[in-house]
């Protein structure tokens, strides 16, 4: 009995200190960190063969073999995991059971077009690029898009993703989005609105969004543009001829762009445009489902201040022109 118990002793005092080491002592990973990429499927016997072999562990088994113990081969979840100096195998094995992975983040803005927001996606390095490898029609099949443009139908929101997500997955995210948004809104949609559509709606907010960046003006500009609308006068917004002039615009407006006829040209064609011309906020679709009540005015220009004076009248209008924009520029 007495050499069974030595025996014993002899054989759990190392597995003890064997086991405390596990749990406390740190592994050797650099003061840089390291990200290690678990993918979805691994087992957890191959994730410990896997960082035994990138070093970030010295053994594969007392992992697997704490791990089974506690039940967390179960609980693995995969991503982008960050294991900074001093964290013990035990930390780096709760951390992946708990998915406790880095977030890495792509912000679609207010007022963007898919050409900056393409630009944005291109140059993330975390990102998987598949849109470049598609064509627009099968874009438009992966989104299960209706219309015939990307503008507009992103939810502008911070979107946070696993390392090795495609820039496709992102969009998918940000126009279902968008979709459960818009269709929410829409329901709740003032009654007298001259909008048939959620997309027209989605179009106007577009212009709200570049017209104003003072959200308690937004629903003054959406009843100025929706009054237009309503007695078939044109809308004669300028955000639209620029986003129709596209790379030809020299970053300013001359007299001459807007006699330059295009479908986004509102000077020269009644209605709304074809499409949105970027990707509007939750206030401003709001705005235009939602716009100021007993609000008559037909223009509104430019303080300088970052608001608008608004006008019933052309006569109006033209003396708020006289001292907010040509006074000013002297």
């Amino acid at each position: 009995m007495t050499r069974l118990l030595r025996l014993i002793v002899l054989l759990v005092i190392p597995l003890s200190v064997w086991i405390v080491i596990f749990y406390q002592f740190p592994l050797s990973i650099s003061s840089d960190n390291a990200i290690y990429e678990l993918k979805s499927g691994q087992s957890l016997k191959g994730i410990a063969k896997d960082l035994t072999k990138k070093k970030f562990i010295w053994e594969p088994y007392t992992f697997v073999f704490i791990g089974k113990l506690l039940g967390l081969q179960t609980h693995i979840k995969a991503g982008s995991y960050e294991f900074k100096e001093g964290i013990s195998a035990f930390q780096l094995l709760t951390k992946i059971s708990r998915g406790d992975a880095i977030d890495f983040e792509v912000k679609i803005i207010d007022g963007m077009n898919f050409n900056q927001l393409k630009h944005e996606l291109e140059n993330n390095p975390n990102l998987t690029h598949q849109l470049n490898q598609l064509t627009f029609s099968e874009i438009k099949k992966q989104l299960n898009l209706e219309v015939d443009s990307l503008e507009g139908i992103f939810y502008p929101d911070t979107y946070f993703f696993n390392r090795g997500d495609s820039d496709l997955k992102i969009l998918k995210r940000a126009k279902n989005n968008m979709d459960v948004h818009l269709n929410k809104l829409w329901l709740s949609r003032s009654v007298e609105s001259t909008l048939t559509s959620p997309y027209q709606a989605l179009i106007l907010a577009s212009l709200v969004e570049k017209e104003t960046a003072s959200i308690a003006e937004q629903p003054k500009i959406a009843a100025v543009f929706l009054n237009r609308l309503s007695i078939g006068m044109r809308l004669q917004t300028d955000p639209t001829v620029i986003f129709g002039l596209g790379a030809h615009y020299s970053g300013k407006l001359h007299h001459h762009d807007l006699t330059l006829d295009s479908p986004y040209n509102t000077y020269t064609r009644n209605g709304l445009p074809p499409t949105p011309i970027a990707y509007p906020s939750l206030t401003a679709i709001n705005a235009v489902l939602h716009p100021e009540e007993h609000n008559t005015a037909l223009y509104f220009v430019a303080k300088g201040d970052g608001t608008h004076y608004f006008s019933k009248t052309l006569a109006e209008h033209n003396q708020a022109v006289l001292k907010y924009q040509i006074h000013s520029s002297h």
